[in-house]
């Protein structure tokens, strides 16, 4: 397959969700999955019918706390939203990073407890619940660690290819990690899960640190946010002040990095990103745990097909870096971003499982990110 086939079958492949697509949210919230929720909630052309609930920024049951708050925050209490276990699959304690969001997942803002519940059912029921009602419709963003999904392809053999598609943000293709050299932070914290989603045959596109690194939130756009006027803004600045200080002294970055918005862009216009064919397995065993192995197609291996290169154009839309305020609601706009060295993407595919992963690698020589957020009109 060339360059060429390569792109014309990715596009394929989304086409088929054009229209307002059901979504489920798997989210361990975490400050940057509270933008990329608000995100999913304004989006007109995805209907988010339930948010399910994983460990991984902070515990489980605090994270159904922060999903429960914020469907009550943005006007959307209906929402269900379904707990998932408080453990990975095989691993006595989870990794919570409350060092990186706060005691209270939400950079110590200490927002006011829900008045709704969560379901009676857990998170890897209500999942197969709904792909299983609405077969090839429903679109599942995994915005943590990956147990609440492979509890729902171990309990229904039909949970992976009822799925239309999954989007997850989740491994690091030509990087480092960022809980080690090694791996990233929401394959790690479910080493045994995420190699199950990824070798299920589900429809999965996967944004990897690599490319989610590079898009950010600087000390200037902070401010902006929160002298915006917006009903959020001040609410968003000031759960980033913890994650802002976080990054200083982890990264020595005066900013924030947007991974989860990003990875929700992913899902609102893939179109922004080109693509590359591949195989993907994630080590569950030694120092390297967490690793997302990749074949780059350098040779042929028995079982692994051949990749296939497709090139990003010069210039980048990310659709993650803006977010604006009218009339009390979020929507969301494009950034134009301008990145005048060479970068490639990598959009890997296993044509015996199907399964469709993003990341990308690019260097970036004095790019300006300009952000619109939360003007008020």
């Amino acid at each position: 397959m060339d360059v060429k086939a390569a792109g014309s079958v990715a596009q394929d492949q989304f086409s088929k969700h054009a229209g307002r697509r059901k979504v489920i949210i798997d989210t361990d919230p975490g400050i940057d999955d509270m933008m990329a929720i608000l995100m999913a909630f304004q989006a007109p052309e995805i209907e988010v019918i339930g948010l399910t609930t994983i460990f991984g920024n902070v515990n489980t049951d605090l994270a159904t706390i922060n999903a429960l708050h914020l469907c009550e925050m943005a006007g959307h209490p209906e929402i269900p939203v379904a707990e998932g276990p408080s453990e990975p699959l095989k691993r006595v304690k989870p990794r919570i990073a409350y060092f990186e969001h706060g005691s209270d997942g939400l950079g110590e803002t200490y927002q006011a407890k829900p008045n709704f519940q969560k379901l009676s059912k857990d998170a890897a029921d209500f999942l197969i619940e709904n792909v299983t009602e609405f077969p090839g419709e429903v679109t599942v963003v995994g915005l943590g660690p990956l147990t609440n999904l492979a509890l729902a392809i171990q309990k229904d053999s039909n949970f992976a290819k009822n799925v239309g598609q999954l989007v997850v943000l989740g491994g690091s293709f030509n990087a480092s990690g960022n809980v080690n050299p090694a791996a990233e932070a929401n394959l790690f914290g479910d080493p045994e899960a995420a190699d199950i989603v990824f070798t299920s045959g589900m429809n999965t596109l996967a944004i990897g640190i690599d490319l989610t690194t590079q898009v950010i939130f600087n000390e200037d756009d902070l401010c902006e946010i929160r002298d915006s006027g917006g009903d959020y803004g001040k609410y968003i600045y000031d759960c980033c002040r913890f994650y802002h200080d976080w990054h200083l002294s982890s990264d020595h970055l005066d900013g924030i990095f947007l991974h989860d918005p990003t990875c929700m862009a992913a899902l609102l216009d893939p179109t922004l990103f080109t693509f590359k064919n591949g195989a993907v397995r994630v080590e569950t065993e030694g120092p390297c745990l967490g690793h997302t192995i990749l074949g780059m197609g350098l040779k042929k291996y028995v079982n692994i097909h051949t990749l296939c290169l497709a090139q990003l154009p010069s210039k980048l839309y990310l659709l993650s870096s803006s977010l604006r305020c009218i009339e009390e609601h979020l929507l969301l706009y494009q950034t134009f971003i301008s990145v005048p060295s060479a970068y490639q993407s990598i959009y890997i595919t296993c044509s015996e499982t199907n399964q469709w992963l993003c990341s990308s690698k690019f260097e970036i020589e004095d790019a300006h990110y300009r952000v619109l957020n939360f003007i008020a009109t």
